[in-house]
């Protein structure tokens, strides 16, 4: 029999256990209304309280590198410091109320400037400054690009308020080692200069992020960070020997300043590979503070600059008659110092001389600009002009430097009288070093051109080598007249009056210097001032290396010799450095005159 008294808590139970389903009802009402019905508009609600952050995830540029695989450049980290201007004053008030034992921003930032290379005025300025904006600013620049070294030193400082995000930067190990090649990156990491700007495609990193929501306590939340991860550049190889160009770099600025001349170059070219090895200048650019450069400076001017050869032009004069003129190394003319042609062309040699019946080889070791205009018409001007084109002047080299220069030599039907006899022997016509360096290469490599090149080859990060196109080999003149054109160039050498100037124990040489005028830019010549050349290349009875020696208006000596002592220097220590054996054999000493 069911009592009152036994109904009554069996009907508590009932209505409890009823409030309860109801309750958990509503919950799971509401939690299908947040999580599905109204789900989107929740998020947005949510993440109007969360906080979105996003950080950079920085890939590494490519480094720049010699033929070797050294470092020509690279990239190191560099970190830029933040401040929290209200936490220094909260740690301030703490330690002025003994509630805390760090010490006074006072004495905190002298210790900070001296790690950052600051006055401690500019530091507590940098927070005086940000107060006063605002009082609750949390965020003010410190310094910008600061050190490993001085991250270090500021982190052992143990304080609160200091924060660095690291970020790759641009080094240049070794300074002005091939800074006129490389280039250079602005603070901000934009290639600004040369290879650098040039081989962006190969250098340059893909930089990644990282994507998360953080709640208003900072904490990221769980579940929502998302990673792009960054892809590093490709690695840059240049034919440059390092070693080499700072040897070269430390040669030819001692000479142009020796010499007193505006500018001065080294270059060196290997023979059967058309490989640059060193392409030195004077002044040149420190990569790592290019700013202190002039700017006409923070290039190549080997690569852009163009300047009348003078008698180097000889020598591709000399060979083309003997390519297609049917002459030889003892060919003769009769040549006074001052020679009057046909159209009333009028040609004088730099000395005074009765005339001389010159073999084509004395044409070469005196210098003769009288001989040469008469050698010079035994082709007619198109050929020659057509083997000029063949040797690469006035195309540029497409070595794969930026904005190359290119020599100028108008078309034959555009040369008079004047002009023909002129270009014989580098007058009005223009040229670069490499177009140069790579005509007498030809000259000297059984008569095949090869092409120029300064760079090897780039890697990109996924392991994949990308090398240049170049182009082909091309023969310019027969291996019988190049032959004959060595044994020229190297009597040169032997019987110039420089001869023991450039001489090197142990190794036969040859070459040709010239000595081009310069326009003042009016239409006429600057009086007693030079460009001066020197041409020469080793051993000569089996080439390896060509090496050309420029100065821009030298003062102490105007005349090509002033080159002579560099350029014997240079071609002494590319033989050192390539392990070039000496020659075994003897030259053959050849007549001057007929």
């Amino acid at each position: 029999m069911t009592t009152r008294s036994t109904r009554s808590p069996r009907r508590r139970t009932v209505v409890a256990l009823a409030v309860v389903l109801a309750v958990l009802a509503g919950f799971i009402v509401r939690l299908v209304d947040i999580q599905v019905v109204n789900a989107d508009d929740h998020i947005k609600d949510s993440l109007d309280v969360a906080f979105a952050g996003e950080q950079k995830l920085y890939g590494t540029r490519g480094s720049i590198v010699d033929t070797n695989g050294q470092t020509l450049a690279g990239s190191i980290l560099r970190y830029d410091c933040q401040l929290s201007p209200l936490l220094i004053t909260q740690i301030d008030e703490q330690v002025l109320s003994g509630d805390s034992d760090e010490r006074l921003w006072a004495d905190v930032s002298n210790d900070v400037a001296e790690i950052t290379g600051q006055t401690p005025e500019e530091v507590r300025a940098i927070v005086g400054t940000a107060l006063a904006e605002d009082p609750n600013s949390q965020y003010a620049v410190l310094k910008k690009g600061v050190s490993t070294e001085q991250f270090r030193a500021l982190a052992d400082l143990k304080t609160p308020y200091i924060a660095c995000v690291s970020h790759p930067a641009r080094t240049y190990p070794d300074g002005a080692v091939a800074g006129n090649l490389i280039g250079f990156v602005g603070s901000d990491g934009t290639p600004l200069e040369s290879l650098e700007q040039s081989q962006n495609a190969c250098l340059a990193a893909t930089d990644g992020t990282r994507t998360y929501e953080k709640g208003k306590d900072g904490v990221v939340i769980p579940g929502t960070e998302l990673e792009t991860p960054a892809t590093d550049g490709g690695t840059l190889q240049l034919t440059i020997d390092r070693d080499l160009q700072w040897y070269m770099q430390q040669l030819i600025a001692e000479q142009t300043q020796t010499m007193a001349a505006q500018r001065g170059a080294i270059l060196v070219y290997e023979v059967k590979t058309g490989k640059v090895r060193a392409a030195a200048e004077y002044p040149t650019v420190d990569p790592n503070d290019f700013e202190a450069a002039a700017v006409k400076d923070r290039t190549s001017s080997i690569f852009t600059d163009w300047f009348e050869p003078g008698s180097t032009f000889k020598g591709l004069t000399a060979a083309t008659v003997i390519d297609a003129g049917g002459q030889t190394p003892t060919s003769t003319v009769v040549a006074s110092s001052l020679e009057n042609f046909d159209g009333g062309a009028r040609v004088r040699d730099s000395f005074q001389h009765p005339a001389y019946t010159y073999t084509l080889t004395g044409v070469l070791i005196d210098s003769s600009n009288a001989g040469i205009s008469k050698f010079s018409q035994k082709v007619d001007k198109q050929t020659r002009y057509d083997y000029f084109k063949r040797f690469g002047i006035g195309d540029g080299t497409a070595s794969g430097y930026p904005g190359e220069g290119q020599g100028l030599i108008y078309p034959a039907d555009q040369w008079g009288a004047q002009t023909t006899l002129n270009t014989s022997f580098g007058q009005g016509v223009t040229t670069t070093m490499p177009e140069l360096a790579r005509a007498y290469g030809a000259i000297v490599n059984g008569g095949v051109k090869m092409p120029l090149q300064i760079i090897e080859s780039c890697t990109k990060a996924d392991g994949t080598v990308v090398e240049p196109e170049v182009a082909e080999p091309e023969r310019v003149i027969s291996e019988g007249t190049s032959a004959q054109m060595r044994e020229m160039l190297e009597n040169v050498f032997l019987q110039a009056p420089y001869a023991k100037t450039v001489a090197i124990p142990g190794y036969r040489l040859g070459g040709k210097t010239g000595t081009g005028e310069k326009s003042d830019g009016q239409g006429n010549y600057k009086a007693g001032v030079y460009y001066t050349t020197m041409v020469g290349f080793a051993p000569a009875d089996d080439p390896q290396y060509v090496v050309v020696v420029t100065l821009d208006e030298p003062t102490k000596v105007t005349s090509s010799a002033a080159n002579a002592t560099a350029f014997q220097k240079a071609m002494t220590q590319v033989l050192k450095t390539y392990r070039v054996m000496p020659s075994t054999t003897s030259p053959e000493l050849l007549p001057k005159f007929g």
